[in-house]
């Protein structure tokens, strides 16, 4: 009974940890160049149960058979595919048209990779993130407004799980990428995000009725081992 309760438990925070993140994404849904991500779960594998209340002196190994303790999360899968590119009037807008991500120099020196193109101008006449992050240019150097049409360095990967998360568009990798020299960039062009909110409604109305589903059978089960302890207390 309390492993039961243990497992229906477990499994309701893996539920809570999927409603927040699907909360997540449906907050992103107007940030330029933001990457939904989705909570993969796992079953744990089986596991024997034995006790050792077999043979005459209830003292033997009695197996009682194999019992699974719920889920885990195995990964969060962050779906990189191209959200959909919206024109704007804004000069210091632009959309990479491929695989390739902006490289952004950050403050700690490291390099982070942005599909979010909705840049500002600093004082020095240089592309900016909204952070304030500079935009590397293709030379290495920040990207420079006074230029006929900026270059930008793109960098491309073929390994998604080499990106990790900083924040809500931003991201740093293990290793560096390669030079990206397919994809090209548009001015006055934005990448939107790529949430899809029915896919998330729905997601969210499934994730709900999990929920309430195993709030049910923890307490079906906290009231079944209120009864035991009570019957017990009074024999």
């Amino acid at each position: 009974m309390i492993r039961s309760m243990n497992t229906l438990q477990k499994n309701l925070n893996i539920l809570q940890k999927k409603q927040e993140n699907i909360s997540s994404n449906v907050s992103n849904i107007n940030t330029y160049g933001f990457k939904k991500q989705q909570l993969i779960q796992k079953t744990e594998p089986e596991k024997e149960m034995f006790n050792h209340l077999n043979g005459p002196k209830l003292n033997k190994r009695n197996d009682i058979g194999s019992f699974i303790f719920g889920n885990r999360i195995d990964e969060i899968n962050k779906d990189m595919s191209t959200g959909n590119i919206k024109p704007t009037n804004k000069m210091s807008d632009f959309a990479v048209l491929g695989e390739g991500f902006f490289n952004v120099q950050l403050p700690d020196g490291t390099i982070g990779y942005t599909k979010n193109g909705h840049f500002e101008v600093n004082a020095q006449n240089q592309l900016v993130t909204q952070e304030g992050y500079v935009v590397v240019s293709e030379n290495g150097g920040p990207v420079n407004t006074n230029e006929a049409y900026p270059k930008f360095r793109l960098t491309r990967f073929n390994d998604p799980a080499d990106l990790t998360a900083r924040g809500e568009s931003l991201f740093t990798a293990g290793n560096g990428g390669v030079n990206d020299t397919q994809s090209r960039v548009e001015q006055r062009m934005l990448e939107a995000s790529n949430v899809d909110m029915v896919d998330e409604m729905t997601t969210l109305m499934q994730t709900a009725r999990e929920f309430e589903i195993n709030q049910k059978a923890l307490h079906a089960s906290d009231e079944t081992l209120r009864k035991l302890t009570n019957e017990i207390g009074r024999a």
